[in-house]
């Protein structure tokens, strides 16, 4: 049986576990920019021109290719696919990984001819949590599921909820059966506390980060790594910056202590940015410490300008997330 696994970058080591032919990795991540357009996504799995810039097309995420894969390389995704016996989904339990699995099962539901090899890894934790003897010894114990019309009807409702312009969809999607997919209701329930507060504009993340903060914590570091403390897992690195940023370094900050240089440095001059981060020393302010109390409302005194999946939020469009789903 040839079998070929798909994963995030969280599923980097399932290479080295010799449990698959090859083994394709997925980057995107849906949780902070603009949603890749249908055109691009067009492109990226679709037939490999010599115009894609390095990145933009599936198979250059893929794992160690042999030699003899250098042909199979240029083909549509679908096309390669449908060389596999089995087609294995590895995805954790993360906002990250369920954003991708449903993505993915969308795209794959259209594609007659596979669907009757793809299986799902019912993962309980993060396979950055395993390394890949673990992986290769605790695969038989990992349930694998087949995946039928339920899965890809779920993923096809819950990945259209999610690009749509507005969260409402996303919203009536938490009091639908999502039981198909076992791990998506709390992955969704995490991204929708990520929408501003109906009494502080901010999200749980931000408030996490106000909360460290006022217990002492005052480096980056912490904020940025220590997710046991943080306990929000929507956002990596680079977004958990700027959101920080928006906290420190807006017209009223409720975040002191930031390095001021980082409005004038290059957003993809990592390094020096990186080098900010860990010399600054952060505390809250007065104003961040009447946010932390539910005092006042952020929104109301600095910009709003990020994305939550298809939905644009600004401070003229701001919805909210608390009990219930607030309209702008």
């Amino acid at each position: 049986m040839k079998r070929l696994i798909l994963t995030s970058s969280a599923g980097a080591d399932l290479a080295k576990s010799k449990l698959a032919e090859i083994v394709v990795l997925f980057f995107f991540r849906f949780t902070w920019e603009p949603l890749p357009s249908p055109e691009y996504l067009k492109a990226y799995f679709g037939a490999q021109p010599g115009t894609l810039k390095p990145g933009d097309h599936w198979s250059d995420w893929g794992t160690k290719w042999p030699p003899a894969f250098k042909d199979r390389r240029n083909l549509p995704f679908a096309d390669f696919c449908e060389r596999y016996d089995e087609i294995e989904l590895w995805f954790g339990p993360s906002p990250k990984d369920q954003l991708q699995l449903i993505w993915l099962l969308e795209f794959l539901s259209s594609y007659p001819k596979l669907l009757q090899s793809i299986r799902l890894r019912l993962l309980a934790s993060d396979l950055y949590d395993l390394r890949y003897e673990q992986l290769r010894n605790s695969a038989s114990h990992i349930r694998v599921v087949d995946v039928s019309a339920r899965e890809f009807e779920t993923a096809k409702r819950a990945w259209q909820a999610y690009c749509a312009p507005t969260p409402e969809a996303c919203f009536d999607l938490l009091h639908s059966d999502l039981s198909a997919l076992l791990m998506l209701r709390p992955a969704l329930l995490e991204l929708m506390a990520e929408l501003p507060s109906p009494l502080t504009g901010l999200g749980a993340t931000e408030m996490r980060f106000l909360e460290l903060l006022s217990r002492g914590f005052a480096n980056t570091n912490a904020l940025f790594h220590l997710d046991s403390q943080r306990r929000t897992y929507v956002f990596g690195e680079f977004e958990l910056g700027s959101l920080l940023e928006g906290l420190a370094l807006g017209p009223k900050p409720a975040v002191a202590g930031l390095g001021d240089e980082l409005r004038t440095i290059d957003q993809n001059n990592l390094g020096t940015r990186h080098e900010v981060y860990l010399r600054s020393r952060l505390s809250l302010t007065e104003f961040g410490k009447a946010v932390l109390a539910y005092q006042e409302d952020f929104s109301r005194h600095n910009p709003i300008d990020r994305w939550w999946g298809g939905t644009h939020l600004t401070n003229d469009r701001l919805w909210r997330y608390g009990a219930v789903l607030t309209k702008p």
